[in-house]
């Protein structure tokens, strides 16, 4: 039987880690270029769509319907250039952090979020490539926790190398934790 005492002692917050102390990786610039032109595209095409519905000659548009047609595609494309604008700026702010015992992730321009997952309480690490992402040579790492059934975080706009080393690295810590 243990002898030992139970003991729950106070923490000084001031001596713990601090977020901002963490040494914080950029995402791959080739997401942040790939993510804007992206946008961009979308943007043209929807625009170039609306231009061709208000002013293509085979089914003129009502008088009623034309100016409502015509205030749509010009708030639209104010949002979309809004949209697009936020990206840009908000893209450079995602960044994550590997520690020995921990994995992190920020993100966010005007509402900043920050995650923070032991890598003990990792249940499965993803890597997954779209068809862009893999032509750009990216990867995105989504971290799913122990216990929760959807996946705690996603890291976007890793180079391949970056997001296989990281699920590579955590694997391996897993299993020498768990066999100590």
């Amino acid at each position: 039987m243990d002898t030992e005492t139970f003991q729950n002692l106070p923490v000084s917050l001031a001596q713990q880690p601090q977020l901002a102390q963490l040494s914080w990786q950029a995402l791959s610039p080739h997401y942040i270029k790939l993510n804007v032109w992206l946008n961009l595209a979308s943007t043209l095409f929807i625009t170039l769509l609306w231009l061709l519905i208000l002013f293509q000659p085979f089914w003129p548009l009502s008088y009623k319907l034309s100016p409502l047609v015509l205030w749509f595609g010009v708030v639209f494309s104010i949002l979309a250039a809004w949209h697009s604008g936020y990206c840009y700026l908000a893209y450079p702010r995602k960044a994550y952090a590997l520690r020995q015992h921990d994995l992190s992730f920020r993100s966010g321009l005007i509402f900043q979020k920050s995650v923070t997952q032991p890598i003990l309480r990792i249940q499965h690490i993803e890597l997954k490539r779209g068809p862009l992402e893999r032509r750009a040579g990216l990867a995105s790492l989504q971290v799913f926790s122990a216990g929760g059934a959807m996946q705690t975080f996603a890291i976007p706009g890793l180079a391949l190398t970056d997001a296989q080393a990281i699920r590579q690295l955590i694997l391996q810590h897993k299993d020498t934790l768990q066999h100590d």
